[in-house]
């Protein structure tokens, strides 16, 4: 980035620098990269530390492509919210790969969230029936209203169906469904699948929600929750049933969703496929108005190196991010 010293890219600066379509072309683009062997991410830290019930962990990588190198640090504090802080925290460190030299540092929050709702809306791009007019919401945290706003980008959706955990959440959701312009409807669960075209799950959920007899032939299912090992949305019959997509195939048989029904035998890793590749074009993709197709994200390090190393390139260019001098 900056010669002269790191570049400091704040929470403020990637709201201001980075919008749903930038984090879009991001992402899409570095699904197609990781398929293509020109990224790749580096394994995992993911622990707990024994205090605050707090999650923490690193998730790193390097696209040679866009000469993007580093790590995002960070993790879940769940007693944050009643400090009116976010629950997840996060911040990306980049580093010239030339050098080894720590260039920047990204507050990783904000471009956490869209980073997420940009895959899910790629996932919608790339796989659902073009003609997808119903949007299901499984789920109505924060995540949530990002993963509505990016999705209405890819589809002429007429209507929201959504279910939460706790119903009193939902008016929420709603107003971000009124802000795109776009009727809302709190209904059962078993309402969203009869109803829905695309339906994306964002909860924290032990135990799955979506039963495979509930799901229509045709819908497109983007399940955006399931990180950690034990998690589930989505029965195992179901993604056992549909045409499945993820970001990165170990991981997702590892922590994401389809750990479950991999762990059952009744899929197995050669049956899963890279996003990335529908999106090089070496992978059809969904071929019938008929499939099932499943993405099941698991959330990379590349995406959030993606994400940022686009909004500092934007800081420098706009020329409103701090430099720290280093020795």
């Amino acid at each position: 980035m900056s010669d002269n010293g790191i570049l400091v890219v704040t929470e403020d600066d990637c709201k201001q620098l980075m919008d749903s379509s930038s984090a879009f072309d991001a992402v899409r683009d570095i699904f197609g990269r990781m398929a293509s062997g020109e990224a790749r991410n580096f394994p995992v830290v993911r622990e707990a530390i024994g205090h605050a019930d707090a999650l923490y962990g690193f998730k790193s990588g390097f696209d040679k492509s866009s000469m993007t190198l580093g790590v995002k640090g960070g993790g879940y504090w769940p007693g944050n919210m009643e400090k009116g802080l976010t629950n997840h925290q996060s911040t990306v460190c980049l580093f010239d790969p030339d050098t080894g030299r720590l260039s920047a540092l990204v507050g990783g929050n904000y471009l956490t969230a869209i980073r997420t709702a940009a895959a899910s809306a790629v996932s919608i791009a790339t796989l659902s029936r073009e003609n997808s007019k119903v949007l299901g919401m499984i789920g109505a945290g924060h995540q949530a209203g990002f993963q509505l706003r990016a999705a209405v980008e890819q589809r002429g959706f007429e209507k929201v169906v959504a279910w939460n955990f706790h119903p009193e959440y939902l008016p929420n959701l709603g107003k971000v469904a009124e802000e795109v312009g776009l009727p809302f409807e709190a209904v059962e669960i078993e309402e969203v699948c009869a109803e829905a075209d695309v339906i994306i799950t964002i909860t924290s959920s032990f135990a799955p929600l979506l039963m495979n007899h509930w799901i229509r032939q045709g819908t497109h299912i983007a399940c955006m929750g399931t990180d950690t090992r034990g998690k589930q949305e989505v029965d195992s019959k179901l993604v056992a049933s549909a045409k499945v997509f993820t970001d990165e195939i170990d991981q997702s048989t590892s922590i994401g969703e389809t750990q479950h029904a991999f762990g059952e035998g009744l899929i197995t890793k050669e049956q899963i496929t890279p996003l990335g590749e529908v999106i090089n074009g070496t992978h059809p993709g969904r071929t019938h108005d008929e499939d099932i197709t499943l993405f099941d994200s698991t959330g990379v390090g590349l995406q959030d190196l993606a994400v940022a190393g686009v909004a500092a390139r934007k800081a420098m260019v706009a020329g409103n991010a701090q430099t720290v001098q280093i020795g």
